[in-house]
């Protein structure tokens, strides 16, 4: 497009509407005079989803987080502590709870140890709870990340914190800044799919998730497990696909109009989602058929067609990240192990929580490493933040349960770049407090988009008259954990 064609679009009044006076203008007619320049803004506003090159080499070309929404319990599953062993059921020491503030912990609590055994793996000699039996058999492919720390400590605000790289909704997430740095492989899929199983949503909401003040091309797409995998994609009845395509022909003609005259690109955004949603109505059916999986891919992952689980949406994602997805979340809502309840403590709840996910987990790594596919894919497991090393003890009753704590948890990642059968940094003698090598949420996230091949201080979006990034002003790329 030349640039007499392009201002051709432009009336007077919208030019300065967008463009604005002064040097942006000039610089906007010096990028316009360069036909190559011009070329790619055209391509951007047809398709915002086709692939971008990263800035540098990437390792990874997608990653699967599995979120585990409520907060796993470190002491019980990754992180033994001997002296906390030692002095379970003593009150908790004076300087543990000097300037600490818990959401529901009320006095002077006591100490909990954990029920379960912890034993060394592999040759690496990772340690794991017998909770993990199935994870045990991979612990020389994963990285655990022991001294994991955030700034929030209540569930939604640290969600979206883990998420977004900030406490309040209206950021983007993880997944919308990767597919608007990167696009996506796969014109017929989303570039960000969000799979959901356990109890419930997110507390967090769609904001876990949500594109924020990136164009709303870049949000993840939520896919069901159960009933019609993608809401509002399927032809209404009587409507044929031959209706359905002149319909969206002439919507696309009508939003071409109107992008000429506002140039907002939430116009391009609704093109590229009404095409996307066609494209889809052949492309989802295929990809969801997990009964086409072999009998032993099935049997290993421990899946059930036909329901809402996370080992359905573990081996889904192995399926959309195969097909060229950029980025895959799933949500297992369920890890709030407070103890108000025999089912919501340590030695009910909790095992049962760590049944529904040590299955599919390991079935997921090994999935992608058969396949070959571990090295470009990255899989990250991890909660919002951890648990106390006391008891809880609300309201007098016996169960035994852990309160929130931001101040340490456990994280482990796999595959993409990342060395494979790392134990990285500590917490205090009680698992109250990382005291070796802390990583905060803002140094993960660059990292993983450093391993995309993204420099997280380079990925920014200017809104509100300023430069935003996912990392806001803080990440620094965890070098010791990077081949």
């Amino acid at each position: 497009m030349t640039e007499q064609e392009l201002l051709q679009q432009l009336t007077r009044r919208t030019l300065f509407k967008k463009v604005g006076y002064g040097l942006g203008n000039v610089a906007l007619m010096s990028m316009l005079s360069d036909p190559v320049m011009a070329n790619l803004i055209q391509q951007k506003r047809t398709d915002p989803l086709a692939p971008k090159k990263p800035h540098f080499k990437a390792k990874a070309k997608s990653i699967i987080f599995l979120f585990m929404a409520g907060a796993p319990s470190q002491l019980d599953l990754f992180d033994p502590k001997p002296v906390l062993q030692k002095f379970d059921g003593d009150v908790c020491p004076d300087e543990y709870l000097k300037g600490s503030s818990f959401p529901f912990i009320r006095g002077k609590p006591k100490l909990l140890g954990t029920p379960y055994k912890f034993q060394k793996y592999g040759q690496s000699g990772q340690v794991l709870s017998e909770l993990l039996p199935h994870l045990s058999g991979v612990s020389d492919d994963i990285s655990v990340i022991r001294s994991m720390q955030t700034e929030q400590f209540n569930h939604a605000p640290a969600q979206l914190f883990m998420n977004t790289g900030f406490q309040i909704p209206g950021r983007p997430s993880l997944g919308s800044w990767l597919t608007y740095g990167l696009g996506s492989e796969n014109a017929d899929l989303p570039g960000f799919v969000v799979l959901l199983s356990g109890i419930s949503n997110p507390d967090g909401g769609k904001s876990c998730y949500g594109s924020g003040f990136l164009p709303s091309v870049y949000q993840g797409v939520e896919f069901r497990s159960q009933g019609e995998p993608v809401l509002f994609v399927e032809n209404p009845d009587g409507v044929t696909s031959e209706v359905r395509r002149d319909t969206l022909d002439a919507l696309r003609d009508l939003n071409g109009i109107a992008h000429k005259n506002s140039l907002d690109p939430e116009v391009q955004t609704r093109i590229a989602q009404y095409e996307l949603a066609y494209r889809m109505q052949s492309s989802v059916p295929e990809l969801m058929d997990i009964s086409k999986e072999s009998e032993a891919t099935k049997e290993m992952y421990g899946v059930e067609p036909g329901k809402r689980s996370f080992a359905n949406n573990c081996l889904l994602a192995r399926r959309l990240v195969e097909r060229g997805t950029r980025f895959v979340q799933l949500y297992h809502r369920g890890w709030d192990h407070h103890g108000d309840s025999e089912s919501n403590d340590i030695k009910h709840g909790l095992p049962a929580m760590a049944k529904q996910i040590d299955q599919a987990a390991a079935a997921l790594i090994k999935d992608l490493k058969q396949r070959g596919m571990l090295d470009e894919t990255i899989v990250v497991w991890g909660g919002e933040f951890g648990r106390t090393p006391m008891n809880e003890g609300r309201f007098g009753v016996p169960f035994p349960g852990r309160d929130h704590n931001p101040k340490a948890f456990t994280m482990f990642v796999a595959g993409g770049g990342f060395k494979p059968g790392v134990s990285y940094g500590a917490t205090d003698d009680l698992g109250y407090s990382a005291v070796e090598d802390a990583v905060q949420v803002h140094d993960l996230n660059a990292t993983l988009l450093h391993l995309m091949g993204l420099d997280h201080t380079r990925l920014t979006h200017k809104f509100q008259g300023r430069n935003f990034r996912l990392t806001d002003v803080h990440g620094e790329v965890l070098t010791d954990l990077v081949k």
